[in-house]
This record gives structure tokens, C-alpha cells and sequence, in this order.
């Protein structure tokens, strides 16, 4: 079975039933991710779509430990699942989490245990995490930044935490979407 198949059944079978929203949402991400194949190796491709439809399985009500999805879902997938060590560090940092980490007295934890991936990674999850809205529309990074703001509110650890990442989020964004252009302008000249 391959890494993506994987982890759809799996992701798939902690988020369908208990939360199809969150289901909705991930597949949304795994969507841009495939989207980004264009910028990344056969090798990346398949790990960050893995990822993406990974990244919030901490969510699912049998994997909450902490109450902190990225470390919850990076745990489980390292030691229940042994998955490929790309896709938990993924997983573990998707979307600015050591800033949430911080607010929530776990950046500690998660640094020590999980390792970053290379930025131009790192980048395209926070990119496809993002720009996909909780339905699994896409959307841009502003608008994803106010909807959590607005769904969480704004004195909150997640709304505050999300503030305090924006400018991260759009630039890693900005840095996405850059690169689809430049591949994009290439292969039209």
C-alpha cells in the first residue's frame, strides 16, 4: 500500500464518522497539496499529501492526549503507527503549531520530540492548511486566518495564537504561491 492510501484509510477512518467537517477540511488540504506537485519531487509530493490529509487527526476524540491536535496526532502517528518520520514532523509543526505550543506551555515538548522539515515543506502545508476553508473549499490565507479568528474569537488561545502567526502564514503562503508562478511562467515559455 502506498504512503497516500495509507493514510487517507487512515485519517479516514479517525475523522469520517466523529468529525465530517474536519474530514471535509483534510481532504480539501490534500487536494491543494496535489495542487503543489508542480514545485516538489515525486518523493515530496507523496509526503506532503500524506501530511495533509494527516495533519489534524489529533482532533479525532480517540488520539486527544494534551488537547493540542499538532503533538496528539504527531505521537500517535510516530508510535502507534510508525509512520514515515517526514510526515509526523510534518504533522507535529503544520501551521505555526510551536506558536500555539507556546501559548498552550507545549513548545518544549514539541520541539524536543519533533524536528522541522525543510522550510520549502514546511511551507507548502501551511500553504495548503491555509487556504482551505473548514468545508474544504479553497480560499485564501486571509480569509483563513479571519474565519478561525472569527470562529474562536479573538481573546482565545487559538484566536490569539493565529494573530500572532498571520504574518508567517501569509508570507509562507506568498512563498508558495511564488514558486507556482515562476515553474508556471517556465513551462509557458
Amino acid at each position: 500500500m502506498s504512503l497516500t492510501s495509507w493514510a487517507y484509510d487512515l485519517s479516514g477512518s479517525l475523522l469520517a464518522e466523529p468529525l465530517p467537517r474536519r474530514w471535509a477540511h483534510v481532504q480539501g488540504v490534500a487536494r491543494r497539496a496535489r495542487e503543489l506537485q508542480p514545485i516538489l519531487s515525486e518523493a515530496d509530493s507523496e509526503v506532503m499529501e500524506a501530511a495533509a490529509i494527516l495533519h489534524d487527526i489529533g482532533y479525532a476524540p480517540a488520539l486527544v492526549k494534551t488537547g493540542f491536535h499538532p503533538l496528539d496526532g504527531a505521537r500517535f502517528l510516530r508510535q502507534v503507527e510508525h509512520a514515515d518520520e517526514r510526515v509526523v514532523n510534518l504533522v507535529a509543526h503544520h501551521s505555526c503549531a510551536l506558536l500555539e505550543a507556546e501559548e498552550r506551555g507545549l513548545r518544549p515538548e514539541l520541539e524536543a520530540e519533533f524536528p522541522l522539515e525543510r522550510p520549502e515543506l514546511v511551507d507548502a502545508l501551511v500553504y495548503c492548511d491555509m487556504t482551505t476553508t473548514p468545508d474544504g473549499t479553497p480560499t485564501d490565507s486571509h480569509a483563513r486566518v479571519q474565519e478561525i479568528v472569527d470562529r474562536y474569537g479573538p481573546d482565545t488561545i487559538v484566536g490569539r495564537f493565529i494573530q500572532q502567526a498571520a504574518p508567517e502564514i501569509h508570507a509562507a503562503s506568498e512563498r508558495v504561491l511564488s514558486r507556482l508562478e515562476r515553474v508556471e511562467s517556465g513551462a509557458s515559455r
